[in-house]
């Protein structure tokens, strides 16, 4: 199966070389590029001097516009199947092999999961999760333990949906529409480290607060 890494980057010159590093050091089978989402650091500079197989984007498109470049040079360099990995350092090269043996086994989505088998901690950021957790549930039927997790793979159908359709964004909320559609979606027990540089883009209670509601309005209302 011929695989593509995605890693979306935007101002993640602290960890980008260590993120590279790590995944051709794991020797997963796995092609990749760097989508970077024109960094205001030397990211790009430093993506350029290590020869390091990535697109520069003219202006800022955000995540969702970064990835979906990802699954746009995915589709046109037919790839079967496309990984989403963040270039911060949280995500761990070591598991995607099992995600990629579940797209081989048949599952549509498979999702790099922090809580198949481990529980939930109790925190803020905890609690929307599992309020997303529950929608997702009521609205599906299915249960998505993380639905938050940035480390996801799709198959060739989904690639193809993605990287054309305006609206599928990188979120639960998308995650919810494709299950419904009769997608089969699958978690997979992963660990994940602390980000090496940076801030998320959700960090803040206020920004935590309106991504949440967000999240859970589209998927009651508008899936």
């Amino acid at each position: 199966m011929k695989v593509l890494v995605i890693i979306p980057a935007y101002n993640e010159e602290e960890s980008i070389l260590h993120v590279v590093k790590k995944l051709e050091e794991a020797n997963t089978g796995c092609d990749y590029i760097v989508i970077n989402d024109c960094s205001k650091d030397s990211t790009g500079k430093l993506l350029d001097e290590n020869g390091i197989n990535h697109i520069d984007l003219p202006v800022n498109l955000g995540l969702t516009g970064a990835v979906q470049t990802g699954y746009k040079y995915a589709y046109y360099n037919d790839y079967d199947a496309a990984l989403q990995f963040d270039g911060d350092g949280q995500h761990l090269p070591k598991y995607i092999p099992l995600l990629v043996k579940e797209i081989e086994n048949g599952n549509d989505i498979v999702i790099g999961s922090r809580f198949v088998d481990k529980k939930k901690h109790f925190s803020l950021r905890m609690l929307g999760s599992r309020i997303i957790t529950a929608m997702i549930k009521i609205t599906t039927g299915v249960t998505i333990n993380d639905p938050t997790s940035g480390m996801r793979i799709i198959n060739r159908k989904l690639i193809k949906d993605y990287a054309f359709e305006v609206n599928r964004k990188p979120e639960p909320d998308t995650l919810a529409f494709q299950i419904k559609k009769g997608f089969i979606a699958k978690e997979v027990q992963v660990e994940m480290e602390d980000r090496l540089g940076g801030t998320s883009i959700y960090a803040g209670l206020g920004n935590s607060i309106k991504y949440m509601l967000k999240v859970l309005i589209t998927i009651l209302f508008f899936n």
